[in-house]
C-alpha cells in the first residue's frame, strides 16, 4: 500500500470541498450539523489555505486513490501568539480506515512542521479522541500533555506536545 500526502493546489480546491462535504456528513451525526439550503454543509475557511501563508491543506492517496485530507493551520486554543501548530481537520474515507494509514499521515505531518503543536477533538467525538490519543502518545512516546476546556469557544479535549527534537522525514 502506498500513501502519498500531496499539498493541494489551487486547482484542487473543488475536489477538497467535495471530500470536505464527506466529512461533515461523517460529523453531522455526532455534532448535529445541518445542511444549507442548498443540501450542502459548506466550510467557510476553506478558501483562506490558499491565501494564508499560515494554512496548508494536504489531499491523502492511497494507491494513487483519494483517501482523504488534513488542514493544517497556526489557529490554536491555548497558543494564540505563537507559531504552535494546529491539525484544524482530519479525514480518512471509511474504505481506508483502521488500516494504519492515518497513523502513517498525522506522523508525517507532524514531521514536517517540528515545533510545538495542539490538536483539539470535540467532547463527544469519541472515535477522534481515542485516535489521537493512542497516535500522539506512540508518537512522543507518552511526552504531550492533554487539557479538557469547556468554555464558548472550545468545549473538549485539547492534546499538546512538541517536537523540535524530531528529524524530518
Amino acid at each position: 500500500m502506498k500513501i502519498e500526502m500531496v499539498k493541494a493546489t489551487q486547482q484542487q480546491k473543488s475536489v477538497l470541498c467535495n471530500l470536505m462535504e464527506l466529512y461533515q456528513y461523517d460529523l453531522s451525526e455526532i455534532e448535529a450539523k445541518d445542511v444549507d439550503a442548498c443540501g450542502l454543509f459548506g466550510y467557510r475557511y476553506l478558501d483562506y489555505y490558499w491565501t494564508e501563508p499560515e494554512r496548508h491543506p494536504f489531499m491523502i492517496k492511497v494507491d494513487e486513490k483519494l483517501a482523504g485530507f488534513v488542514l493544517v493551520n497556526q489557529h490554536t486554543y491555548l497558543y494564540q501568539d505563537s507559531n504552535a501548530m494546529s491539525i484544524a481537520e482530519f479525514f480518512i474515507l471509511k474504505k481506508y480506515r483502521n488500516q494504519g494509514i492515518g497513523k502513517q499521515v498525522a506522523t508525517y505531518i507532524f514531521n514536517q512542521f517540528p515545533g510545538t503543536w495542539e490538536v483539539r477533538q470535540t467532547a463527544l467525538n469519541l472515535s477522534a479522541q481515542a485516535f489521537w490519543g493512542k497516535v500522539i502518545s506512540q508518537y512522543t512516546n507518552g511526552a504531550f500533555n492533554e487539557f479538557f476546556v469547556n468554555d464558548r469557544r472550545w468545549h473538549g479535549p485539547i492534546k499538546t506536545f512538541n517536537n523540535s527534537d524530531k528529524l524530518l522525514t
